[in-house]
């Protein structure tokens, strides 16, 4: 439920708080990644999402310049199977910047499937990341807004 006022989706906050996202879904993938947190790959997030979607607590989309129609199907059906479970979901422009924050490289050397990144919680202890709060409000301000799957650009480096 969206109990925002006019002046919380509109105010002069607004390109302040649309600034602070992508910073914030740097530091949310830079924390997950030593932690073992991070799943990438198309088809290894369908498995993942399959086997255990309550632990997913973010999933992002990205896409470069080509046009893919098979990507966009598999889109839709992750980005469906996302909103049914309630797990936030994000498209992200620049693929090269997430590559360099995540290292864009399977350990033995091949590239990593970008397109689809899953954030899941840690086994240890329950993830209480200031960062990953505000990607998550912004999830929930922007599904008020009937923006179902925002568009971040990760700012180059």
């Amino acid at each position: 439920m969206c109990n925002m006022t006019f002046e919380e989706t509109s105010g002069d906050n607004s390109s302040e708080r649309m600034e602070s996202v992508p910073n914030a879904l740097e530091e949310v993938l830079s924390s997950a990644l030593p932690q073992g947190c991070i799943t990438a790959g198309v088809y290894e997030a369908a498995k993942s999402l399959n086997a255990d979607p309550d632990n997913v607590v973010l999933c992002l989309l990205a896409t470069d310049e080509e046009e893919d129609v098979a990507l966009q199907i598999h889109f839709t059906l992750i980005q469906a199977f996302c909103c049914e479970n309630d797990i936030n979901i994000l498209r992200v422009s620049n693929m090269r910047r997430l590559a360099e924050i995540l290292g864009g490289v399977k350990p033995g050397g091949e590239p990593m499937d970008l397109h689809c990144v899953l954030v899941t919680n840690p086994q240890s202890s329950l993830w209480k990341d200031p960062a990953l709060s505000k990607v998550t409000r912004f999830c929930r301000e922007s599904r008020c807004l009937d923006q179902w799957v925002p568009v971040i650009n990760l700012p180059d480096r």
